[in-house]
């Protein structure tokens, strides 16, 4: 995330047609996807802990709507930042979309869908529905007349254009409802050698679904005007199997390097990371760098800005345990006879 956005703000024009960048920008691309796609599934985990702390199915899928909810306004109070520090055409820089006003909304969808049923076998088959739909219906919401009738701020949602941003509600919300779908598949696991065969299966699965859409490509096409890397649908396929191989090697990262790890504290901390360094790399703040270093120069900023946000990482977490209240002690007394 902080990689495809520092190359994107700092590297210099005339480095940007070379392979290492294009390279960069390639890997870095399924940040976005995958912020989505963790977000889903850490979604439904939660959920299905709260079902076993005794909360019922509608407890739950509103504690789900309100993280939803919450989501939603932090994507707005981001946009206010951003206007604050770095300035923009008002009021349009406050209703731009971007990346947590499709989570937001996404993480409502998802919530709903997890509460019509108390089954999970209806649960994902509601989610799986929503993500072909939202999936297939991509190229069609963009060429409709209808969208872009729509006032701007609510056409923004559903197509992109100059002044818009890059996320749209579709096909970007399908990431995280698939990470809800992922999630209550990996809920249902209740052994170790479950687990273990859960990850395996995903291990296979996520590069056939790779394999499958990449293949897809060259059947005759079944849209017009469709962008290929912004809504095509086997270009959704691809990159969601690279994220659901992404967990077999988390699972077998988490096995060798058992401990502490920073690439965990960071994960932990994404949505504190994307906050604070979208401003460093594209207000004010950095103008000066701004498509301005060689690519090299753009590594070693990068490898800078890591270290400082990893600081940034640890001085937050430090602190929020400074503000936390200290444990109860309970005091039991002893038993005489």
């Amino acid at each position: 995330m902080v990689e495809a956005h520092l190359f994107d703000a700092w590297v210099r024009a005339a480095d940007r047609s070379d392979l290492p960048y294009r390279w960069a920008i390639a890997i870095g691309g399924y940040s976005a996807p995958l912020f989505l796609f963790v977000a889903g599934v850490a979604m439904a985990l939660a959920a299905g802990a709260r079902l076993r702390r005794g909360l019922t199915t509608s407890q739950a899928a509103s504690l789900a709507r309100q993280r939803g909810w919450q989501i939603l306004g932090l994507a707005f109070l981001f946009r206010l930042q951003s206007f604050l520090i770095s300035g923009g055409p008002f009021p349009e820089t406050l209703l731009k979309v971007d990346i947590l006003n499709v989570m937001g909304l996404s993480m409502l969808v998802g919530a709903v869908l997890w509460g019509i049923s108390s089954r999970n076998v209806w649960r994902g088959v509601a989610l799986l529905l929503v993500v072909l739909g939202f999936v297939l219906v991509t190229p069609l919401v963009r060429t409709t007349p209808a969208v872009a009738a729509l006032p701007y701020p609510i056409e923004w949602y559903f197509r992109s254009v100059t002044g818009s941003g890059a996320f749209t509600l579709f096909p970007w919300g399908a990431f995280l409802v698939s990470g809800m779908l992922v999630g209550l598949w990996l809920d249902q696991t209740q052994t170790a050698q479950g687990e273990r065969r859960l990850i395996t299966t995903m291990a296979v699965l996520g590069p056939l679904i790779s394999a499958i859409g990449y293949l897809a490509t060259y059947l005759p096409p079944i849209y017009t005007d469709t962008t290929y890397w912004t809504g095509s649908p086997t270009f959704f396929f691809v990159r969601l199997g690279v994220l659901i191989t992404a967990i077999p090697f988390a699972y077998g990262w988490n096995a060798v390097f058992r401990g502490w790890s920073p690439l965990r504290d960071f994960g932990m901390a994404s949505l504190f990371v994307y906050w604070v360094h979208v401003e460093m790399v594209y207000g004010v703040v950095s103008l000066w760098l701004h498509r301005s270093l060689t690519f090299g120069q753009a590594v070693l900023a990068y490898a800078a800005l890591g270290l400082l946000l990893f600081g940034l990482v640890k001085l937050k977490d430090r602190a929020m345990r400074a503000m936390a209240p200290p444990f109860s002690r309970t005091l039991v007394p002893s038993h005489t006879s």
